[in-house]
This record gives structure tokens, sequence and C-alpha cells, in this order.
């Protein structure tokens, strides 16, 4: 049986070199090969100025960002069996090609070319969006990059739409020796804060229960099939946006759950993994729901 690979988008830019330097220690975790992809739309752009005989030079130029990408990965992990390809395409549109049969899709969190304002490039954006398999974008401050911390960080959504981050996560902790922290963010409504005065059994208590049992169904599983994962578990009030982006800072990689339906396109990401994926202080992976066998397009629902 054929291993998928982990596909990481190359263009030579640094955000794009940081990308290939974690996916190749990530590769390396899971004895996955490493599958490295430039999107370059030589052929139309350039092809037709070229003297005869010679190579356009947008070719020449992919061909150079492909081959030291490869080069850095060797250098970087000489274990790990790496292909490369370059296609003359839209950027996004290979990459969620790509995504059709790849482990993981990993991307920088900017292109070249793109505004350094940017906090995360177009292509990084629309591949967490759309793509059918898992998608890791790489950013955040050194000790993230660097897995420093010894610990990921699950955004837990509700039980049986969450399966797949779930199971991602746990596999991710067990292959890494490292921490699992799962947390599960909770809000209680004004009104009911107004209407039932704060008591041992107010609303907030209500609610924080709820948010543990709540866990307690998503976890069940996964910690019986991964009983060497340590997992530490939290209920938090707050915008589960803003609660995971501070607890970005303590991980080395975040982890949320996408769930996207047939027949939606365009960009479906939720509040809280939109603002992981510009804000984070770690990579963030977007794991998406898969019902029943990859679904197509998508929108997706958090905590």
């Amino acid at each position: 049986m054929t291993q998928w690979p982990l596909v990481v988008g190359v263009d030579g830019s640094g955000p794009s070199l940081l990308a290939v330097d974690w996916a190749v220690d990530e590769a390396a975790r899971h004895k996955m090969p490493l599958r490295l992809v430039h999107a370059s739309l030589w052929e139309g752009s350039e092809g037709t100025f070229s003297p005869v005989g010679e190579r356009p030079s947008a070719r020449v130029s992919a061909e150079h960002i492909v081959a030291s990408a490869a080069e850095r990965a060797h250098r970087r992990n000489p274990q790990i069996k790496v292909s490369t390809a370059i296609l003359p395409e839209e950027a996004a549109h290979v990459l969620l090609r790509e995504g059709d049969s790849a482990s993981l899709l990993v991307t920088g969190s900017r292109g070249r070319g793109e505004l350094k304002g940017l906090l995360l490039g177009s292509v990084g954006l629309a591949v967490a969006a759309r793509a059918h398999c898992p998608v890791a974008v790489v950013r955040g401050d050194t000790a993230g990059l660097a897995g420093a911390h010894e610990r990921i960080l699950l955004g837990a959504g509700d039980p049986g739409t969450s399966g797949e981050a779930v199971d991602f996560a746990f596999r991710e902790a067990e292959a890494r020796g490292c921490v699992l922290d799962v947390v599960r963010a909770w809000r209680c409504p004004a009104y009911e804060t107004t209407d039932h005065p704060a008591s041992a059994g107010g609303p907030e208590r209500q609610h924080e229960e709820e948010a543990s049992l709540l866990l307690d169904e998503l976890l069940r599983d996964a910690m019986a099939a991964h009983p060497g994962v340590r997992v530490r578990r939290a209920t938090v009030e707050g915008p589960a946006s803003k609660v995971l982006v501070l607890r970005s800072a303590a991980a080395d990689l975040v982890i949320v759950g996408a769930r996207r339906h047939q027949g939606r396109f365009g960009l479906q990401l939720g509040r809280a993994s939109h603002t992981l994926l510009h804000h984070a202080q770690c990579p963030v992976a977007v794991v998406p729901h898969d019902p029943g066998g990859r679904p197509v397009g998508g929108q997706e629902t958090w905590v």
C-alpha cells in the first residue's frame, strides 16, 4: 500500500523555507515521504518571449527554487524520501488538487511577492479553508517552530463533528512524545447572568459542567486508543478564538477541526480558525471533518 506524502508548497520565500524545515521534521516523525510542489504560470507568461532553444527564465527560476528546497530538506534530514514537482498553474489550485492524495498539506504564512504586513497570505488562507486533507500553516515564534514547548494544543469542537481533529491531535502528540492540552471554551449569555444571579448552581456553573461533559465524550475513544498520550484538559470561559491564541504562545502546534458541507464554495473558515491562522504564535493545523469520504467544498463550525 502506497503511503500518501506530506506535501509542501514552495516558492523560494522565507516563510516557505521555514515550512520546508517544519515539514521535514514532521515527515520524519510519521515516517512519511515528502513532496515539494512549486506552482508557476511560466508557460503562459514568458514562454513566447524566450529565444529559440532556450528555456523560459521563469522555468529556470522555478527549477532553482525547487532544487534549493530539495537540497535544504536533504541537509536537514538525509533519510527522508523527497520528490518534487513544478506545475504551470495557480498555486492555490495546485495545492488543493495535491491535497486529494496527501496526508498533510503544509504552507508558509505568506507567499513570495505578498506584502510583508500581511498576517497570512492568500494561498495559505484559501488552502486552509478548502482542502480535503489536514492543512498546516507554519507560523509563530522561534520556540513554537522549534517544538521547544513540548506540548500540542487542541481546540475541542463538538462530539460527532471533531473526530478527525481529535485523532490527528493524539497521533501528533504520540509521535512527538509530548503533552496534549485539550481546551473547550464556553460562554454564558449575558441575559442568563442577569436573570439568574451568580450562585453555586448558577448558569455559569451549568455551562462549565456541560463543557466538561462534552470533553469527556469527545476524548473517550481516543484516550483509550492512545493510552500513552499525556492529556491535560481544561474548560475555559471566553471566546474560543481569544482563548486559543493566548494559549498558542505555550504550544508547538495548535489544532482545530473544520466542518465542511458538499456544494458550498469559497472561503469557509469559522472565527476561531481564521483568527488562529492570522495570530497564533505557533504553527496551526486545520483538520476537516469527513462525514463520509473526503468532502468537497465546506463550511466550518467550531466550539
